[in-house]
């Protein structure tokens, strides 16, 4: 059980570790060398250009402007500085929105927590429970919760009313969140530019015939159920290989580019390598000449594969980006059902081009449900055998425990400063380096399951590490820190003390919590702005690969906010602040200065690094508002819990109540809001058209959506080999026909094949 002197000891620890981040990115920022790892986002919008360029030699490479250094921290107000509208116009409205969900949570928090220190903090302290009960582990800290409230006092009235002061605060603050953030949305849709994905929509799941290829059922069956708006069709390709291939020719480009770079730094001698195991051993040939010829070879195959992936019928995919003349079209077309059969002609909004995950485009539609039940059972096996190293975790944090059923421990972990650093910081960086790994798992398993856009796969990915921390981090940690803090007396005590004891023993876990807070959300929010291994990654970069300036824009890595890790890490907090506010309000300040920092670390990053692969419009606030919501719920389900084990019998049934309340009042926002956050409305459809035509009233449109959702793998063939070239038809030629295998009919089309 960590005490107040292992806190401080933390505290201390994470602060110095956060301060140390700030003054080392304070200055390395500052020097012309790193300019393109802190600012890369600029240099993408061509609004800066590298000061490496000016000065004298020293002057390129080390900022020789001493009263810079003094003002180390005037990032931070300068990150402040950008009004809401102008950063929505400058990184978008997805990355604006993220930064309000740490606003969400010093709105809802601040005065929770204000109330929390002036009423229940002194209601807590002024009891004496903990000091009478034998056998139980505790520590200062706990004498602030619950937990120090003797059995069947009056006082757990405060901790009633408090819940419903919650409840009502946060949901308050959540319906006035979900309206702003919805109009956002309207009114950032309404004064958009002109995107493909306004016009078109993704068709699935299309049926075969044998009559006619894939192709040809799309472009009659939308000439005849869409005469009026129907416009023109993208095929979508299986060009998974041919994608393949262009990858594998683009890293051995890179050697070539590696190895001719290091011959023009010393032109007298060729670089040599040896075709063996990992370059060994084996015959030794001339570099450059070996990638050269593998080079030459890998792209003929790309030319071979690329044609057969455009002449065969099989590897056209029962899928279709069809686009219409107006977006009032596209709306009518994307929320209705096509045909008789309704697992047949699936439509949807189509994403934009740059969040399409093309990979799985490729793959059945009738695969989907069983990949995703296959990934169901994945997920439940990984969360179950993770909370093995969980458990391990809590051991760390219940070392005083542990020595009283394992006392040879007991001489290894006394000594006072050991004891502090392993109960204070140890259990929260161990939790932390546990988790490294689960991301990255969690997007394969995502991609496994077939969703075709980046952005869903972000929310699957989030919600599957959402549910992850909710039962591991969360629910585990309590229940084993529990059972291990206190298993001198689950041993000593009949079973019907049990309930007793882990009710009193939930409210400490506090102290686990806050060091897991202070590592994760102080010294990590601190470090994610020192961008440690990006910088390391791009010098890496600058020295052996890069020659031109093109090759140094291409190893900057300005990166993403990672919604799919991001956003679940701070639901966390969520659940971790709203269940200990009635319960052990001392974790509100920790909580608190990460939503405070968080918010300032990424809107700086925001605003000069994170550069945004989509947009999709705040598409994800509906999971942010439910899973806050859980969060609310849960915290009412345990503190009701915990009342009935303290035997509050009276005060115990109006908490029933106030679930009820929370699950009416998220129907009513899923009723009332979340159809702008799913469905485009007809009437804004209708004026954008009306405006469009009346601005530009000879817009060629079908020339603007002819290429827009070709697949990226032939425009990335044709910059990396000059003879695979993608034809695209004239505007202004003469329509081509399109013939039947169903008698002599033919149907004149003006959006052929984009592909000849």
């Amino acid at each position: 059980m960590a005490t107040l002197n292992d806190i401080g000891v933390a505290a201390a620890i994470n602060i110095l570790t956060a301060f140390a981040f700030f003054i080392a990115f304070a200055i390395l920022r500052l020097q012309p060398v790193n300019d393109r790892v802190y600012f890369p986002k600029w240099y993408l919008k061509g609004l800066r250009s590298s000061p490496i360029k000016t000065g004298g030699f020293a002057s390129k490479f080390v900022n020789l402007d001493f009263r810079s250094y003094i003002r180390f921290l005037n990032w931070m107000p300068q990150a402040l500085r950008m009004p809401e509208p102008e950063l929505i116009d400058h990184a978008g409205l997805d990355s604006v929105v993220y930064l309000r969900i740490y606003l969400l949570g010093l709105k809802i928090f601040f005065p929770i927590a204000c109330i929390a220190f002036t009423v229940m903090v002194p209601v807590n302290w002024t009891n004496s429970t903990l000091d009478q009960l034998k056998n139980l582990t505790f520590s200062d800290i706990d004498k602030l919760s619950i937990s120090n409230i003797p059995t069947g006092s009056s006082r757990f009235w405060v901790h009633l009313c408090m819940a419903y002061v919650i409840t009502f605060w946060t949901c308050f603050v959540l319906q006035r969140e979900y309206k702003n953030i919805g109009s956002m949305r309207l009114q950032f849709l309404a004064s958009e530019q002109r995107r493909p994905d306004q016009f078109t929509v993704l068709v699935r799941n299309i049926p075969p015939d044998p009559d006619e290829s894939v192709s040809e059922l799309v472009e009659h069956f939308f000439k005849v159920n869409h005469p009026d708006y129907y416009l023109t069709y993208q095929a979508v390709y299986n060009a998974n290989k041919l994608s393949e291939l262009v990858q594998k020719r683009k890293k051995l480009q890179n050697w070539l580019d590696y190895y001719q770079n290091k011959h023009s730094r010393n032109p007298s001698k060729r670089p040599l390598i040896k075709l063996g195991f990992l370059g060994c051993w084996g015959e030794e040939v001339d570099a450059i000449d070996h990638y050269i010829e593998k080079i030459e070879g890998l792209t003929r195959k790309i030319s071979e594969e690329k044609e057969t992936v455009m002449s065969s019928t099989k590897s056209l995919v029962p899928a279709a980006f069809v686009s219409f003349k107006r977006r009032w079209g596209a709306v009518v077309c994307s929320q209705t059902q096509q045909s008789r059969n309704p697992t047949e002609w699936l439509t949807e909004w189509a994403p934009e081009p740059r969040d399409i995950y093309w990979d799985n485009l490729a793959l059945p539609y009738v695969q989907l449900t069983i990949r995703r039940l296959v990934i169901a059972v994945a997920f439940f096996f990984l969360t179950f055998f993770f909370m093995i190293p969980i458990a391990f975790v809590q051991t760390l944090a219940n070392i005083e425990g542990i020595e009283k059923a394992v006392p040879f421990l007991k001489p290894l972990i006394e000594v006072k400063t050991v004891k502090s650093f392993i109960q204070g910081f140890l259990p929260g960086i161990a939790l932390k380096i546990f988790l490294i790994v689960l991301p990255s798992i969690l997007m394969l398993m995502s991609k496994f399951e077939g969703f075709i856009s980046k952005s869903s796969l972000e929310r699957r990915c989030a919600s599957r590490y959402y549910m992850f921390q909710f039962i591991n981090v969360f629910l585990c940690s309590i229940i084993a820190g529990t059972a291990l803090q206190q298993l001198n007396s689950f041993l000593n005590q009949s079973a019907t003390e049990i309930p007793k004891t882990i009710g009193v023993s939930i409210p400490m876990k506090a102290t686990f919590f806050i060091t897991y807070i202070m590592v994760d959300g102080w010294a990590g929010v601190a470090g994610e702005i020192l961008r440690l291994k990006p910088l390391i990654i791009y010098h890496l970069k600058n020295f052996f690969l890069v020659k031109t300036e093109k090759d140094r824009e291409e190893a900057m890595d300005p990166g993403t906010i990672g919604f799919n890790t991001g956003e679940p890490q701070i639901q966390l907090y969520f659940i971790l602040g709203l269940v200990y506010a009635a319960v052990s309000p001392i974790l509100l300040p920790f909580i608190l200065v990460f939503f405070a920092l968080a918010y300032v670390v990424y809107r700086h990053q925001i605003i000069n690094v994170y550069n945004q692969e989509y947009e999709s419009a705040a598409a994800f606030w509906p999971d942010v508002h439910r899973r806050v919501v859980i969060a609310l719920i849960v915290s009412q389900l345990l503190l009701m819990g915990l009342l009935s084990t303290k035997r509050a019998a009276r005060s115990t049934p109006l908490l029933f109540i106030l679930p009820v309340l929370t699950i009416g009042f998220h129907k009513f926002c899923q009723g009332r809001y979340q159809p702008i956050f799913v469905r485009y409305p007809l009437q804004d459809a209708m004026v954008k058209d009306t405006l469009e035509r009346m601005r530009e009233p000879n817009l060629n449109l079908k020339t603007f959506l002819q290429n827009a959702y070709a697949h990226p793998v032939f425009k990335a063939a044709d910059n990396l080999a000059n003879e695979m070239v993608v034809e695209e038809p004239a505007p202004d030629k003469t329509p081509d026909l399109v013939a039947t295998k169903r008698g002599s009919r033919r149907f004149h089309s003006g959006s052929a094949e984009t592909f000849t």
